[in-house]
């Protein structure tokens, strides 16, 4: 029985975070370069005709060194990040008391809600980073010389609501997203009967925690798109919109339902292989922290352990 005490999370978290996170980082930089250039780009004078066009243009135009622009936001902040998901989920189910699905789901939106404190400024300097000089190889004027210098600058001109723009939507999106995270993992790993003895234990949990990336990402997408509308508002100077729902209400006037899909294409196909490794990890370095480096043992019940159902989830 592949068990683990909830307890041990914290420690998992401040050792997977430097193992994972930095190529996380990668991915998820060159990823969000074309995507928020997709979701934000005007709908009177489009500049790519999907992700493959954008991807081409960005490469052709800015060099490969385009499609990561806004890397130091997420280099900084996804292990702190991860930490805090992973740690927060792992402590609110020992305070729940019980492993169920619905415990899962209150667990992972508790840790998205808290998370978002670093998230909504990782996010933003990474947005205006990657706005910054399109279809330029060189810069002519560089607003931002990195994100740290971004944040700053964006402080001293607006202030604590400055670095916090687009707050309320990464909260809409984080707290469901991460709940739905970790509940698709919990129901998938428990139908799947990912055991210490199975031989297709590590791919299971891949492909249970890829999907869990994409359920995620498919249930809160359409905030994405208007919270990456809302922190590049402003970018040249001018302020197109007044809040979450004045965007809504542009967005869906001037380019219909579709606009909250833009670019979804791309984040699926790099949720799949960015979330399968991380769950994947999450599971095997915490069995190996539990001291099982002999090879992947049963695990002996420990006193004050919250209930478990008769088949247990890999977390």
């Amino acid at each position: 029985m592949l068990c683990f005490v909830n307890s041990r999370i914290p420690l998992y978290t401040r050792c997977h975070t430097r193992l994972a996170d930095e190529s996380e980082a990668y991915t998820t930089s060159s990823r969000k370069c074309y995507l928020v250039r997709l979701q934000v780009q005007s709908v009177d004078k489009p500049l790519y005709r999907g992700t493959f066009h954008c991807f081409q243009s960005i490469v052709r135009q800015e060099s490969m060194f385009g499609l990561y622009k806004g890397i130091g936001s997420p280099m900084m902040g996804l292990t702190f990040i991860n930490a805090i998901v992973f740690g927060v989920q792992g402590n609110t189910m020992r305070l729940l008391g019980q492993d169920t699905p619905l415990n899962q789901f209150l667990a992972g939106a508790a840790a998205g809600a808290i998370q978002c404190v670093i998230c909504c400024p990782m996010e933003l300097a990474k947005t205006r980073m990657q706005m910054q000089g399109t279809g330029e190889k060189k810069s002519k004027k560089k607003l931002y010389k990195n994100s740290l210098d971004c944040l700053v600058r964006i402080y001293n001109k607006e202030g604590m609501r400055g670095i916090n723009r687009g707050m309320v939507s990464t909260f809409i999106r984080e707290t469901p997203g991460f709940g739905v995270y970790f509940l698709a993992y919990d129901m998938l790993t428990r139908s799947l009967g990912c055991e210490p003895e199975d031989p297709y234990m590590i791919p299971k949990l891949l492909f249970a925690g890829g999907m869990s990336g994409i359920a995620s990402w498919i249930s809160t997408y359409p905030v994405d798109v208007i919270k990456s509308r809302l922190q590049a508002d402003g970018v040249g100077g001018v302020n197109q919109y007044s809040g979450i729902m004045d965007c809504m209400r542009q967005s869906w006037q001037k380019e219909g339902w579709r606009v909250f899909t833009r670019g979804l294409t791309s984040t699926l196909l790099r949720a799949f292989p960015v979330n399968a490794t991380t769950f994947a990890t999450v599971t095997l370095f915490l069995m190996y922290m539990r001291g099982d480096v002999g090879g992947l043992k049963e695990c002996e019940p420990a006193p004050h352990t919250m209930q478990q159902q008769a088949q247990p989830s890999s977390l």
